[in-house]
């Protein structure tokens, strides 16, 4: 991460301020929150290039220690490295050590295919089928099917960063123009597809977690989803080696009111990864359970209002907001931090973590003079972030 270690002196800067294109917009103060004794931490309000976000200041060992803020972390990481430097040009600081200069630049993969959550949230609209591959590994099935199929809009969702990377640079290499590429948690993401749209969903051998069965892509939530998304035909398709992971997800998929389910052992695919074919010649037997649309359902609405009251006491609710985890069947708050921000009455960060157990949302709401924002945006509307919404909506009132 960005960051640079500088003497400690009295060079304190005045906000608003401005210098080389970054923008310093007030200088929020850690407030002893947990009546815990700890030295005190900074939080700059920062803009540029239309980017905003927190930088961190905070001691160490004898001098300070400025670098981004986890939380509201942006890219490219050149933004970041700029707007350090542009502080300690302003505050006229002695480097001690700095990793803020480039010397080697990192290439930033292509956002054409990379695609965050806000444009699906946003921005995604498609008249072509649309078929959603979980879990992509090296992606050599879901490149051949996109390959094949060239009219269909396919979805690849992968947490691995290197398998993401890799499978770009094949996208870009075997010039397709019909694959769409996300780091998110798939057991959320369904929530952000429109009902009725898709004809398959590829599950091919997910990550077992017999030790955290929490952790399993397959749950009853999910089965749910998958059936909301997809067409009529439409097909949940789940390839796994582990008999574990195969008798569990039949097991829920046989407990679905109604529904129809067809169950293959070692059928042969026309493409296969490379894991499957060691598991194949290790005499590992590969088990598939196809579970098949035969309902529609009602569009949802994603439009939220993400807004809280007028008037929020800023100075009065954190003296009684609650320390300890808020923790409903669905969804959880917990205030992680709490910084004032200082030449201004009512006006603070509330540092958050909430909405799902298995995606759990780091925020910051911002108040100031009484009004009360998220900053940098609003969160994506998944209905455990808006069941936090609003309960948080309740504790900003007392």
């Amino acid at each position: 991460m960005p960051h640079i270690i500088f003497e400690k002196d009295n060079n304190n800067i005045t906000v608003p301020s401005t210098i080389d294109g970054t923008q310093f917009e007030f200088i929020a103060k850690s407030y002893n929150f947990t009546q815990k004794q700890r030295k005190e931490e900074y939080r700059i309000s920062t803009k540029k290039d239309d980017k905003r976000f927190l930088l961190t200041l905070k001691e160490k060992n004898e001098n300070y220690l400025l670098k981004a803020d986890k939380v509201t972390r942006i890219s490219p990481v050149q933004i970041l490295k700029d707007s350090i430097n542009s502080y300690i040009k302003l505050r006229e600081s002695k480097i001690i050590s700095s990793n803020t200069q480039n010397f080697n630049k990192k290439v930033e993969p292509s956002q054409e295919y990379l695609k965050d959550m806000d444009f699906f949230v946003n921005d995604f609209k498609t008249q072509k089928e649309i078929q959603i591959e979980i879990g992509f590994g090296s992606g050599r099935h879901l490149l051949h099917q996109a390959k094949n199929n060239p009219n269909i809009q396919f979805i690849g969702l992968e947490i691995h960063t290197p398998s993401i990377e890799q499978l770009l640079k094949q996208i870009k290499i075997q010039e397709l123009k019909n694959i769409l590429v996300v780091n998110y948690d798939a057991r959320l993401f369904m929530e952000f597809i429109s009902s009725n749209k898709v004809g398959k969903i590829f599950v091919h051998f997910p990550v077992p977690w017999d030790k955290k069965p929490h952790r399993r892509v397959f749950s009853n939530a999910f089965i749910n989803e998958a059936l909301r998304v997809l067409k009529i035909d439409g097909t949940l398709e789940l390839r796994t080696d582990s008999r574990k992971y195969f008798d569990y997800c039949v097991e829920l998929l046989t407990n679905l009111p109604k529904g129809k389910i067809t169950i293959d052992i070692n059928k042969d695919l026309e493409v296969s990864s490379k894991y499957e074919d060691r598991w194949k010649k290790q005499g590992k037997n590969i088990y598939d359970v196809v579970l098949t649309c035969n309902q529609e359902d009602k569009d949802i609405n994603f439009d939220f209002d993400f807004s809280f009251d007028e008037f929020i006491d800023f100075e009065n609710i954190i003296k009684d907001i609650p320390q300890k985890a808020i923790v409903e069947e669905d969804f959880f708050i917990h205030i992680e931090d709490i910084y004032t921000i200082e030449d201004k009455t009512n006006s603070g960060l509330i540092q958050i973590t909430f909405g799902s157990f298995d995606r759990p949302l780091s925020k910051y709401i911002l108040i100031e003079e009484g009004k009360a924002s998220y900053y940098q945006d609003s969160p994506l509307p998944t209905s455990a972030n808006i069941k936090a919404h609003k309960q948080l909506k309740g504790l900003l009132k007392k």
